[in-house]
């Protein structure tokens, strides 16, 4: 159970939000095995109208936020996108859309084009038509070459994410290639982090220590090789790392993300957080969301921490690392991240990676399962954990 923290509600002591996330929806043609939408998202609430998301992006920039997202499942599934991207014109947002490429055409690329959104995301599986098609259980890649023209066409820069793990992370050097070919200038070679879909299929996802020091050496050859002409940015899976990442750069400190059914929180998973409150948009404004809220406030600061991490001078760095994995393998948010190698904990990651390290999956590794309404309808509970019935 969490308890709020002792830090003050004043704007002056708190700061103000950078990024607002806009999850617009959970709906999404693809299935990918990874997705970090919630396990159980079919049994959420109504998506917020497009009024409220209008009134959201205002009160966003109200408290300082000065980039958005514009995230989901898919939020091309949206009718209303070109309204949103326009208004967050207008109020001075630095828009990214983070998207499959399922749904963006001609005219709709046109339209972002004139309503103002400055950065479009396109994702990749893998590098070729089967596994690219067989990891999202869509017939995707051919959609996804001819969206990479368009986002060239209409002089967006082309941004290309591929998320990395146990059957694609070998294919990094094809990725690359496939990157080159459709004119990548920026690509995200994003290792899985284990929330949501990717947690209840980590065991079939997580790479070895082998695999992924192949990736990085493929990595540093091509950046060696290319130089400025396509940045290449490599992110390193937690369970791999000895010390945790600054999650969102500190609990409420950075990121505000807006859930497609309206609530407010501090990270795309805190929801899953028992003993926390979080408010919804359609009840209260992210003003009194952000500054006042008991969810928000619960980890500010450093008076929630336990040790090791109240002693540890890296507690300025990392902010004890993230509370959701410390929930997800512990039991308890308030534990030191165990990816943390002083972390008592740290024996849940490593007792992982061996597992991962050996060539084939051991016997009794559950098949993977894909995300779609249908499963998430089955799974128990409000998170991956209670899914996985972790003790």
């Amino acid at each position: 159970m969490a308890t709020a923290g002792s830090v003050p509600s004043e704007p002056s002591a708190i700061g103000q939000p950078l990024w607002l996330l806009a999850e617009l929806t959970y709906r999404c043609p693809l299935h990918c095995v990874f997705c970090y939408n919630p396990v159980d998202y079919a049994q959420y609430g109504e998506e917020l109208t497009t009024d409220e998301w209008l009134r959201v992006l205002r009160e966003g920039r109200e408290i300082g936020a000065t980039q958005l997202g514009f995230s989901g499942g898919e939020p091309l599934l949206r009718d209303d996108l070109e309204i949103l991207v326009a208004e967050a014109r207008r109020l001075g947002y630095y828009s990214n859309l983070i998207t499959s490429g399922v749904g963006l055409n001609e005219k709709r690329i046109a339209a972002f084009k004139e309503g103002g959104l400055d950065h479009i995301q396109l994702s990749f599986q893998d590098s070729t038509r089967e596994m690219n098609d067989w990891l999202s259980s869509t017939k995707t890649f051919e959609l996804k070459q001819r969206v990479a023209a368009l986002i060239q066409k209409h002089d967006y820069p082309m941004v290309l994410n591929c998320v990395l793990h146990r059957h694609n992370i070998d294919h990094v050097q094809e990725i690359l290639e496939l990157a080159e070919r459709i004119g990548a200038e920026y690509v995200e070679l994003a290792n899985t982090q284990y929330y949501g879909w990717a947690f209840v299929n980590r065991e079939q996802l997580l790479p070895s220590r082998d695999q992924l020091a192949r990736a990085e050496e493929v990595t540093n050859r091509w950046r060696a090789t290319k130089g400025d002409a396509m940045k290449i940015y490599f992110v390193v899976p937690d369970y791999h790392a000895s010390r945790p990442k600054a999650c969102m750069n500190g609990w409420g400190s950075v990121f505000l993300t807006v859930t497609a059914d309206g609530y407010a929180l501090p990270c795309h998973e805190a929801r899953m957080l028992p003993g926390l409150t979080f408010p919804n948009v359609r009840d209260a404004g992210l003003r009194s969301a952000w500054f006042d809220s008991p969810g928000f406030n619960a980890y500010r600061g450093d008076a929630w921490m336990q040790e090791p991490c109240r002693s540890c001078p890296d507690k300025v760095k990392d902010f004890g690392g993230c509370r959701c994995q410390a929930f997800m393998l512990t039991g308890d948010a308030r534990n030191a991240d165990p990816v943390c190698e002083l972390s008592p904990h740290h024996h849940l990651i490593t007792e992982q990676v061996e597992k991962a390290d050996v060539a084939t999956l051991p016997p009794g590794v559950k098949p993977i399962l894909f995300r779609d309404d249908r499963n998430s309808r089955t799974m128990r509970g409000a998170n991956p954990r209670t899914a996985l019935s972790v003790d």
